[in-house]
């Protein structure tokens, strides 16, 4: 039988283009969260840097993150390029790093450099079945739908927002999670980063399938919060 599942959104301090400091900063909050699942921002690795180089799964910088992992038991959800320029999200646990899910909605200055990925993808964690999804993709009714059409208990996206739209970032998540009665956790930028994100939006947070929030961070950098899914 399904136990519960406990689940942090994290909005790590993140230097531009640094992937060692940010692994870092991603490996400190695995360690204080420890939650079985951790959900980080988009391009979180080396921030929302349009033209960072794409980091390959293998990178020793990446082992602190590793090791934190190993020793809470976590899988975390990272965002960062990736090699035939997608804009992805990596699963990081203590065997290692892997590339999970490609950005399907791309913006249009993304759309510049990145390809979009090909298709939904679900993650099966001790039997919660995980929706991924980053930034545009939540604002595309059929991203949702095509993803919870595979069969979701929950949707976890990786966004970064500024400030000023807050208000989208939480109505994108009610909807999601009222239309397909879903748990959904989002995971936002709170450190200045690229693009145009001098004041981000920060306020992750995590939503019950009735459009509560279960969960919700503020707006400075290093905050995260966790709520457990029943």
């Amino acid at each position: 039988m399904r136990g519960p599942l406990d689940i942090a959104v994290a909005q790590p301090a993140c230097r531009a283009y640094d992937v060692a400091a940010n692994a870092a900063a991603h490996a400190a909050l695995v360690g204080a969260a420890a939650a079985r699942v951790v959900v980080f921002p988009e391009l979180s690795l080396t921030g929302y840097e349009l033209d960072a180089a794409p980091v390959d799964p293998g990178d020793p910088r990446l082992a602190p993150l590793v090791d934190a992992c190993a020793a809470t038991g976590t899988l975390a959800l990272v965002g960062a390029p990736v090699v035939g320029e997608h804009i992805a999200t990596l699963a990081v646990d203590g065997t290692g790093v892997r590339v999970v899910y490609r950005k399907v909605w791309l913006g249009a200055v993304e759309a510049r450099r990145f390809t979009p990925g090909p298709e939904p993808v679900v993650l099966t964690v001790d039997g919660w079945r995980l929706g991924l999804a980053i930034c545009k993709d939540t604002s595309v009714a059929e991203h949702a739908a095509a993803t919870c059409a595979l069969g979701v208990d929950g949707y976890l996206a990786s966004v970064a927002e500024l400030a000023s739209d807050r208000s989208m970032v939480d109505e994108r998540a009610s909807r999601i999670a009222t239309t397909h009665r879903i748990f959904v956790a989002v995971a936002s930028f709170a450190s200045p980063t690229g693009g145009g994100f001098a004041e981000p939006a920060g306020r992750s947070g995590i939503w019950a399938p009735d459009g509560s929030v279960l969960a919700r961070a503020g707006t400075e950098p290093g905050e995260y919060v966790r709520a457990t899914l029943t």
